[in-house]
């Protein structure tokens, strides 16, 4: 493990986990979700995308190498090569090996834990009733962990509002 690596995984593991909701309402996850990725990556940290279907992992790793025409975001697979290298590894399992403070939950994906990450994101598509659900479930599972809970929801404009 680099140094990078220790300073990062001691600064998580020194505060609680963040349970951040993104109800996903005005736009959809394939534009919202590389904002947020790039948001973690200026602070440091490593994420990991954990996706509730292979499908939208294939697609999330076209979008993100495609989805500006003057930038990308350098992510990786389990084809993709040595995972603990990536700054942002995509799965659709419960692994972590590239040591991620950020694990995001798209497409139904659920936490099996909150422990180990600074934040825990998920983000759900409020027109979908099985994802309200689950998102639901997820707050209360994320309140008996212990973890300081939020929930944005974007306005008429775009932009993300904590409601709670």
């Amino acid at each position: 493990m680099s140094n990078r690596q220790e300073t990062e995984q001691t600064t998580v593991s020194a505060i609680a986990t963040e349970v951040l909701f993104y109800h996903l309402e005005r736009f959809p996850l394939d534009r919202v979700l590389p904002a947020l990725l790039e948001k973690t990556i200026e602070r440091g940290w490593r994420a990991v995308v954990q996706s509730g279907s292979s499908e939208r992992l294939e697609a999330l790793d076209l979008s993100l190498w495609t989805y500006r025409d003057d930038s990308f975001l350098a992510h990786g697979t389990a084809k993709a090569g040595p995972a603990h290298m990536q700054p942002i590894y995509l799965t659709t399992g419960s692994e972590t090996p590239n040591e991620a403070g950020v694990r995001f939950l798209v497409d139904g994906a659920t936490a099996e834990s909150f422990e180990g990450f600074a934040r825990v994101v998920y983000l759900f598509d409020g027109n979908d009733p099985d994802a309200l659900a689950t998102a639901r479930k997820e707050w209360i599972a994320a309140r008996q962990a212990g973890c300081s809970v939020t929930y944005w929801q974007q306005n008429e404009n775009g932009r993300w509002e904590k409601k709670a």
